[in-house]
């Protein structure tokens, strides 16, 4: 009874399978690698991926309206590029300026998105589409077949260099801010609401274009932030980069059991989601998968993990049926 009790905990919390889900993972990864979960690894594991961390929970937000955003790397080269040459020419170098241009950027780039999506009721997936091209290539424009080195963007790459705060910092920042902003603020309920039902959110007196407008902003906050992160974690602006690690933010939220069609989500899952998938990053170098297998290998993991969560919520969705029928 006691071993049925504990499986209904685990089960019945999203949360808690995440964890269970990380755990057995940890334990795997740790016995092909005792040294993995050193201090030092675990800081490089947080600092690589926190671009990823830090988008998806502007994804997040995205996803709980059913909606999707994959122009965000793209947002995220043209914000980074941008601020790169500003710092190449010698235009502006203060750090925390470079940080807000980067995220007016991103948050001018969201906002388009934001309004055609609402406004003119295209879909998002096409909406973005076009707009990951266009920033994509608004990226090079910038750069005018340049890019911006290490040299160029010394004082800036303090910030984010190897050992330095900064980036941990940021990434509590915002966990906490979303956390606080989706589990206790009205706009919060809003999001979920839209999410959950559009049509009866507008006849409850929920203003839906707006509430979709601020997500797709708020996304494009967090892609110039992640491009203004990049540039000094990275020590270099270059057009192509983050290229195609979209897939990884989606990734991220859809493990942390964010759903596709809108209104169940939550930051907690979300982190758990990004966490496991920098781990799996990380992890399968050091244990020996060979490069050209790796995206096969994650791809699989992601799946499995994927399929686990959307039986596993099956479950819990017919256990909250029978207590409903009691």
């Amino acid at each position: 009874m006691e071993n049925r009790s504990l499986f209904k905990k685990i089960t019945g919390s999203r949360e808690a399978l995440l964890t269970f889900v990380l755990l057995v993972l940890g334990i795997f990864i740790t016995v092909l690698n005792p040294t993995f979960f050193s201090p030092v690894n675990i800081g490089q594991i947080f600092r690589n991926n926190a671009l990823t961390m830090i988008m998806a929970l502007g994804m997040l937000c995205v996803m709980l309206t059913a909606g999707i955003d994959i122009s965000i790397t793209s947002t995220l080269a043209f914000a980074g590029m941008s601020i790169g040459m500003l710092t190449k020419y010698n235009i502006v170098n203060n750090t925390f300026l470079l940080f807000v241009i980067a995220m007016v950027i991103g948050c001018f780039c969201g906002m388009l998105n934001g309004l055609i999506i609402s406004k003119g009721k295209v879909a998002p997936i096409i909406c973005t589409m076009g707009f990951m091209y266009i920033w994509r290539g608004m990226a090079y424009v910038v750069g005018n077949s340049q890019f911006a080195s290490g040299e160029d963007v010394r004082e800036f790459a303090e910030f984010g260099k190897d050992g330095t705060v900064g980036p941990y910092i940021i990434l509590i920042i915002c966990y906490a801010l979303f956390f606080w902003m989706l589990k206790w603020t009205k706009f919060g309920r809003k999001i979920y609401a839209v999410g959950s039902n559009a049509e009866a959110a507008r006849i409850s007196g929920i203003n839906v274009d707006n509430t979709l407008i601020s997500v797709y902003t708020m996304m494009g906050i967090l892609a110039g932030l992640a491009g203004a992160l990049s540039v000094s974690i990275y020590a270099s602006a270059q057009p192509n980069m983050q290229y195609g690690r979209e897939m990884d933010v989606i990734a991220a939220c859809v493990i942390g059991g964010v759903s596709m069609s809108g209104g169940r989500g939550s930051v907690a899952g979300t982190f758990l989601g990004a966490l496991i998938i920098s781990i799996i990053a990380k992890a399968l170098p050091l244990i020996n998968v060979p490069s050209i297998a790796q995206n096969t290998v994650k791809g699989v993991i992601i799946l499995f993990v994927v399929i686990f969560n959307v039986i596993t919520q099956r479950m819990v969705d017919r256990q909250n049926l029978e207590r409903r029928e009691m």
